[in-house]
């Protein structure tokens, strides 16, 4: 007997009944994921822009540190979120603790330096090309974030997908903050984990197989993102040789 085939069988022919169990996982990593990444991207996008702009005096500190917050372990977010929304936390009167609320806040937390980090070095990138241009205009320090931040939406939609497979793929902050409960705060990460403990090898295999399966549709995202990129500035050049023509 083959514990590995057998198991490999098991969990696909789970997949292809798309069973409740396994759909109800799913459809709940995709949910708490997908409104961390907005609210995280929403306010790391801002302030990644503004960082690509701005020019004070510790900014390189405070770069160092955002960069430092990229190697952020998850197990220490789901940690201090634990503690804050914990009944003797500072939070605690929420109620937050062992909720979908509280996995999202974990995740958000997590994802916020990346969409900030990343805009941020996307956006300087811009500001050296055209940044005089826009200044020269009279454009402020937030609006020409802003501005370049469009001319770079390629970019950003890339960060944004990037930021959703970091976030979907967590375990160690959801884990400690939502409590892994079946039904409410189960997902795709923690119930692999859970379910390989119990010995329910197909199940954690069928959730394993689904998740790579949503990081390889991100990465085609990507690159299809970056195809369609060049082919636009491709035509865009095009266009402009032959108006000089």
């Amino acid at each position: 007997m083959n514990t590995f085939s057998d198991s490999a069988a098991a969990a696909i022919a789970l997949i292809l009944e798309w069973d409740p169990m396994l759909a109800s996982i799913v459809a709940r990593s995709v949910a708490v994921s997908t409104v961390a990444c907005a609210l995280a991207c929403g306010l790391g996008i801002v302030a990644g822009a503004w960082l690509g702009v701005a020019r004070f005096r510790g900014r390189g500190v405070l770069l160092m540190f955002l960069n430092t917050l990229l190697a952020l372990p998850s197990v220490v977010v789901g940690l201090v979120v634990y503690l804050l929304l914990s009944r003797s936390g500072p939070l605690g009167s929420l109620g937050w603790l062992f909720s979908f609320k509280a996995m999202v806040v974990a995740q958000a937390i997590l994802v916020l330096p990346v969409a900030t980090a990343l805009t941020r070095r996307a956006v300087e990138d811009a500001d050296l090309a055209h940044g005089e241009q826009l200044a020269s205009l009279g454009a402020r320090t937030m609006l020409r974030g802003l501005l370049l931040g469009w001319d770079e939406r390629y970019a950003l939609l890339t960060i944004l997908i990037a930021c959703f497979g970091r976030a979907i793929s967590e375990v160690g902050a959801v884990m400690i903050v939502g409590g892994n409960i079946d039904g409410f705060t189960r997902v795709m990460t923690t119930a692999i984990a859970l379910e390989t403990s119990k010995g329910d090898l197909p199940l954690a295999l069928a959730l394993g197989m689904v998740l790579l399966l949503v990081v390889l549709l991100l990465n085609a995202g990507i690159a299809a993102l970056g195809r369609w990129r060049t082919s636009i500035e491709d035509s865009r050049g095009l266009l402009a040789r032959a108006a000089t023509v």
